[in-house]
């Protein structure tokens, strides 16, 4: 399991990672989870503080952050999966139901949750140019599952994407949707943390 922390908060004002959220912080939430459904975590923080932290340094992207952690995963590690710190209210039964898919046999599996709103697809100076099917359109949240040679074999070409599951899907690989949660919300700004904590308190 790797928990990807590497982020300096940019949008939040300040690093998420270290925030509290229902009495601990939101790296520690998301890595006591994690830790129930794996054998192991792996965490990956911002450089300076990967000697406070214990855990390991990230990089410039998320993708490399993911590498760096990806490289201190022991050998014998089958599944590994990637979860963001900043989705702490990911549940235990999440984490089971992607590491199932790939134990069941898909080269990777990732939480969706559907589309409400029309999306629309726009060129560089703000022209429609399509309306995709909304019913055919997820969203996609962390943690995601992946055997472990297809995610070393996609991170080895030292490409970007959003996701893990991007650099998978480029080399060919199918990669499933499980069903995923609407309180799995990624932390993105103030507000969000604001809003996670009046979840934990209306299921106290």
């Amino acid at each position: 399991m790797i928990v990807v922390g590497g982020g300096t908060g940019a949008r939040f004002g300040r690093p998420k990672q270290y925030e509290l959220l229902g009495g601990e912080r939101v790296l520690d939430r998301s890595v006591r989870i994690a830790s129930a459904a794996a054998d192991g975590v792996t965490v990956v923080v911002p450089p300076a503080d990967a000697e406070r932290e214990h855990a390991i340094a990230g990089g410039a992207t998320r993708s490399d952050s993911v590498r760096a952690g990806l490289a201190a995963v022991p050998d014998d590690v089958d599944i590994v999966c990637v979860h963001d710190a900043a989705r702490p209210l990911a549940s235990l039964d999440l984490f089971r139901r992607v590491i199932d898919a790939v134990v069941d046999g898909a080269a990777g599996a990732i939480p969706g949750v559907p589309v409400s709103d029309t999306i629309k697809e726009i060129d560089a100076t703000g022209r429609v140019v399509a309306t995709p099917d909304r019913s055919r359109l997820v969203a996609v949240q962390t943690p995601q599952a992946f055997r472990r040679d297809v995610l070393v074999e996609a991170h080895r070409r030292g490409g970007d994407a959003t996701d893990d599951a991007g650099l998978v899907e480029a080399l060919g690989h199918a990669v499933i949707v499980v069903a995923g949660e609407t309180s799995n919300r990624k932390l993105t700004v103030a507000d969000d943390l604001a809003w996670a904590e009046r979840q934990l308190e209306e299921h106290v």
